[in-house]
Parts: structure tokens; C-alpha cells; sequence
């Protein structure tokens, strides 16, 4: 309900004034720089007394700054035949060739005197001008209704005839074809903008303005944020922001890489090989001990060798891990004589480990001795 009161309180937009199509004439006299007078400045009549819904028509810069803008806002040129023919061709039948056609561009007000128009001129027009057989230039203006403002220029024509009887209907129909033509136009060129936007941005071909609208609001945002700098500038345009960016590729792609800052990727490679195959040595000799330890506690057994190994390889810490919960077989690790040969056991002279220990104690040569044990000695 609040939003409905606010909608409420809030003042309408003031319609736009009624507009009326009419017909001027000057002089088509051209003055130094070629250009011929479309209409004089300030406020002025026609000489049959228009217009009637105004009390005259204006002209001062204001409505010039309209009229040229007006004007530059139309692609085609505007043209000027003769005798208004184009206004009057549906209704005669007649042909309506162009005397010379002028663009907005070519528009020109000069203050206190009245706007001015640089024509191209047809070669068959020019002699007429040149013979001084059409006196004439007779503009079709618009102009709001009440205060006469011009507004637009519509067309032009060479006359002799001040104001053309009849001209009230003809102008009539004009006005509504110019208003229709006017829209399909605006409406022409609103689809061929979103048709444009559509590729732009990838979209569906049956995607609805405002669809589009939302990705334009995204891609402004993106822009934005990505640029902000550049986007906060005067004058910014999103492809100087383009061309900047390809710019600034470019030179990188280009430009050689800082050593201090940058490793070839060929020495990358090579460095990333060597220490893999340093960590694959530390691993073979870190599991080479570990095999060799369990073997020798019996935690591990001679079969198991290369499967531990194996194991090792790919994981060091599971074959721990085996090898520390394993149970170790005593009898792979020790000997019944605790290392020592057996007693009663001769060597080579025929004594044992006893006789060997007393003849070492004795400081006696145990070759001696066996002789004396055998009774070869005298």
C-alpha cells in the first residue's frame, strides 16, 4: 500500500506538445559560402496567414539547437524536389524527382539572422537557379502547436509559389506518414540493436529486451570492477579499454621474461626429473635398510623379500607399519652353540677347545703339546 500511495504522489510526466507539419518560403538566393537561407530568425508569419493554431512561427537558437538535431538524428538525407512533388505525388501521380538533398550536418544557425543549409544541388536544379526560373526554397517544417517553436525540418522544395493552395490536406497525410515512418524506423533500429546485443552476448535469438538488458547491466558491472580506473575516466569507451588490453598482451607475449623472476620451463623439467629420481634413490635405500633390519630379526622372511621391497617402494610407512606389528621367528635369528663350535671338537692338531686354552695360558705351542699327548716326544 505504501508503494501505491508513493506511485500516487507522484507527478505525471507532462505530455509532449501537440505538433504541426506547415510550409515556409525564402529566398533561394546563396549566399558566399553556397548556403541558402531555410528560414529567418525570430518570430514570422507565412503570407497566407499561417500558421493558424499558432500565433506565428519561432526561430531563435534554441529551436535551431532542436531543428539540427533533429535533423542529424536521420541517417538518410533530406530532400528537396520541386514544387513540394513528393508531398503531392500520391494525390497527382506525378513523379517526384529531387532538386538536391542536404543532411543535418549541413545545417547552420546564424544568430539574429536565421538557419542556413549547404544543398547538393542536381545539375538540372542548379540551372534553374543559375537562370533564375525557381526564386524559392520552401521549407516543410514542424512545430509545436500554441507556441509555433520550430522543431524540424521535414523537407524542402523549389517554388515560385509562396504557399501551395491545398497544401493543408496534403500536409495532413504527410504528417501521419512521416509519424509512421518515424516509428517503424525507431522500432527498425531498437530491433537491429538487440539482434546486435544477442551476439554480443551469446544469447538466444527469442531472448526479450529486457533479458538483454540484465547482461548488459552484468557485463557493466564486470567492466567496472575489473577497470575501475579506466572506467572512472572522462571520456571512457569500452573499446579504448579493448584495444589497451590487446596492447598490453601483446607486449607481454613479446617481451622476455625477468631470469631473476622466471625459470625456463625446460630447466623446470629437468630439475623436477633429478629430484625425482634423488627421492627415488633416498626411498630404495631407506627401504633396503629396513628390509635388511626385518630379515635379521626374522620379522621378515627371504620369500617375502621382494614383496616387501616392492611395498616399500610405493609406500614406506604401510611396510613399517607391517613390519613393526610382525612377530620376529627366534630360531631364524640365533645358533644352538651361541656362536661357539661344539666341545670335544678337534682342530687341526688334534686338540680341543679346553687343550687350546691351556696351551695358550701355558704360553706351549699346541703342535708340542699334541706330540706329547700322542708320546712321539722323548
Amino acid at each position: 500500500m505504501a508503494a501505491i500511495s508513493r506511485m500516487a504522489t507522484m507527478k505525471r510526466k507532462p505530455k509532449s506538445p501537440a505538433l504541426g507539419f506547415a510550409v515556409a518560403a525564402c529566398s533561394v538566393a546563396m549566399n558566399a559560402a553556397g548556403e541558402i537561407q531555410l528560414t529567418p530568425a525570430g518570430v514570422f508569419r507565412g503570407n497566407d496567414g499561417r500558421p493558424k493554431d499558432a500565433p506565428h512561427w519561432v526561430m531563435d537558437a534554441q529551436a535551431a539547437q532542436d531543428v539540427i538535431a533533429f535533423c542529424s538524428a536521420r541517417q538518410n538525407e533530406f530532400v528537396i524536389d520541386y514544387e513540394h512533388q513528393t508531398l503531392l505525388a500520391e494525390k497527382n501521380g506525378q513523379p517526384a524527382p529531387a532538386a538536391g538533398w542536404f543532411s543535418g550536418a549541413a545545417l547552420r544557425w546564424e544568430e539574429g539572422v536565421g538557419l542556413f543549409v549547404k544543398s547538393r544541388w542536381t545539375p538540372r536544379a542548379q540551372g534553374f537557379i543559375d537562370a533564375d526560373e525557381y526564386k524559392y526554397i520552401s521549407p516543410v517544417i514542424l512545430y509545436e502547436k500554441v507556441t509555433g517553436r520550430i522543431k524540424g525540418i521535414i523537407s524542402a522544395a523549389l517554388t515560385n509559389t509562396a504557399c501551395i493552395d491545398g497544401m493543408d490536406e496534403v500536409l495532413s497525410r504527410a504528417a501521419a506518414s512521416f509519424m509512421l515512418d518515424e516509428s517503424t524506423s525507431k522500432e527498425n533500429g531498437m530491433d537491429e540493436l538487440l539482434e546486435q546485443l544477442r551476439w554480443f552476448f551469446n544469447m538466444p535469438t527469442l531472448a526479450t529486451a529486457e533479458e538483454i538488458l540484465a547482461e548488459l547491466k552484468k557485463a557493466v558491472d564486470k567492466i567496472k570492477t575489473a577497470a575501475p580506473e579506466a572506467t572512472a575516466a572522462a571520456g571512457f569507451r569500452v573499446d579504448n579499454l579493448v584495444a589497451s588490453l590487446g596492447t598490453e598482451v601483446a607486449a607481454l607475449k613479446s617481451a622476455s621474461p625477468d631470469p631473476a623472476k622466471f625459470v625456463p620451463v625446460d630447466t623446470m623439467q629437468a630439475l623436477q626429473t633429478e629430484l625425482a629420481a634423488l627421492r627415488s634413490e633416498k626411498t630404495e635405500r631407506e627401504v633396503g635398510e629396513v628390509v635388511t633390519a626385518a630379515l635379521s630379526t626374522g620379522k621378515l622372511l627371504p620369500p617375502q623379500e621382494k614383496w616387501a621391497r616392492d611395498l616399500g617402494m610405493k609406500d614406506l610407512d604401510a611396510l613399517k607399519g607391517y613390519i613393526d606389528t610382525a612377530q620376529g621367528v627366534a630360531a631364524l635369528t640365533s645358533t644352538q652353540t651361541k656362536g661357539l663350535k661344539p666341545q670335544g671338537t678337534a682342530n687341526a692338531n688334534g686338540l680341543d677347545e679346553t687343550q687350546l686354552a691351556a696351551c695358550k695360558l701355558l704360553g706351549v705351542d699346541p703342535a708340542d703339546y699334541a706330540k706329547t699327548l700322542s708320546g712321539e716326544d722323548d
